[in-house]
């Protein structure tokens, strides 16, 4: 029973992954014969959740029939947090949101109550969804801070005293919770569906309130031994004497973060800077601050896009480490920062020409997200898909060890 829904779990990530596949291109990427497969399509199937979907392109001969998730078969809740917003989303497994995203201001640092108040707008999506909770397989959440996705703890945020993150949401929610950091799920998504699909070897630079960094290696998701790669932020490049929320000072976020170039906008206004953006800039939201230099950018707004050069200029300079160290294919820039779209390509580039060893530099492609400020949830349904196929892999071998050890014990036909 547990090797069946092992494969059922693992034709439907497929299928998640790859939109439309005949028995042919699931046989290759599950490694079973088209016999196999052919049973496992049928039990997807006859339980609703795939559908025939027309027919592939033929090579010569008969034109394969293919086969796509049944849009209304399951869903997700995804999460994605930063340290002053949250958003959640139902997701259906075509990356649609079939909720409208409830976006709220949800302050992580100094917030003992933080955990109750998400689990409070996580319950009120789902009341409000309408959808029946069995067909909602789980919930993705994506969050700053120092993630141990395998235990469900977050070191940084979202104290929840006698359990884990998962353990308590689970048990309040009805369904599984999966937590893994905001900037790995980002990779995670740009690697499954943006730019960095198929890519061996790419960073993806989470451009936010900090500069978080997601890396794929040899295909595959790298997270680090305890899932804390990718601090990014706290690279010490300056001589700036600023204290950065690590506690130390010098880090990349003293001046490269979103709310750092919120900060400088400001400081720009008082000091007579024309611009679009109004005297009465910042609000004090930082979501609508942010919004508003995105705004000022597309209206070619000077002293704002002469603010996000610099600030890309910066954020290139500590990408050109990473890029001696890692030599990776592509460097995608995505998250909330990549709403300002293409302006960052100028700068960075600028960097990367200068402080990058050409032969490295020129083998590497510097790319802007064409997921954006979605990638976190995409990101977040992928990490429910991904986990729930390792889960039966993890149980799959537990069956088999005690099969063989009750062989070895002679218990075997005597159950």
């Amino acid at each position: 029973m547990v090797k069946r829904d092992y494969y059922k779990t693992l034709a439907l990530r497929e299928f998640y992954f790859s939109g439309k596949l005949s028995s042919t291109d699931l046989s290759e990427r599950i490694g079973k014969s088209i016999p196999h497969v052919m049973k496992v399509i049928d039990e997807l199937v006859a339980g609703g959740f795939i559908l025939e979907s027309g027919y592939a392109p033929s090579s010569g001969g008969r034109r394969p029939v293919t086969y796509a998730m049944k849009p209304d078969a399951i869903y997700i809740l995804s999460v994605a947090m930063d340290q002053m917003v949250t958003r959640i989303a139902l997701m259906d497994l075509q990356n649609n949101t079939v909720t409208p995203v409830k976006k709220f201001e949800l302050p992580l640092t100094d917030n003992p109550a933080a955990i109750i108040q998400l689990k409070e707008k996580m319950s009120e999506v789902i009341s409000a969804s309408g959808i029946d909770k069995k067909k909602i397989i789980g919930a993705g959440i994506g969050m700053p801070g120092f993630v141990d996705a395998k235990k469900g703890i977050n070191y940084s945020f979202l104290n929840t005293e006698n359990k884990t993150i998962r353990e308590y949401l689970a048990q309040e929610l009805g369904f599984p919770v999966y937590i893994d950091n905001d900037s790995s799920l980002i990779a995670l998504a740009e690697f499954r569906f943006g730019v960095a699909r198929q890519k061996k070897h790419a960073l993806v630079v989470n451009i936010g309130w900090g500069i978080g960094l997601g890396m794929i290696l040899n295909g595959g998701l790298f997270r680090g031994h305890n899932g804390f790669a990718g601090e990014f932020s706290h690279i010490p490049i300056f001589n700036n004497n600023k204290l950065c929320s690590c506690g130390k000072s010098g880090c990349l976020e003293t001046e490269a973060s979103l709310q750092v170039v919120i900060e400088k906008a400001a400081q720009g206004l008082r000091s007579g800077r024309p611009s679009t953006l109004g005297s009465d800039y910042p609000s004090g939201h930082l979501e609508a601050d942010w919004d508003a230099i995105v705004a000022a950018v597309h209206k070619g707004d000077r002293f704002v896009i002469e603010l996000l050069s610099q600030t890309g200029y910066d954020i290139g300079k500590a990408v050109a480490i990473l890029i001696h160290l890692m030599n990776p294919e592509l460097v995608v820039l995505s998250g909330r920062g990549a709403l300002a779209g293409k302006l960052w390509e100028a700068s960075v580039q600028q960097a990367l020409n200068e402080h990058s060893i050409p032969r490295l530099a020129a083998n590497t492609t510097l790319a802007i997200s064409t997921l954006g400020y979605q990638a976190e949830l995409i990101g977040a349904v992928a990490l429910v898909m991904e986990s729930k196929v390792r889960e039966y892999e993890i149980k799959s071998k537990n069956v088999n060890a005690k099969a063989f050890i009750d062989e070895q014990n002679g218990l075997v036909g005597m159950q």
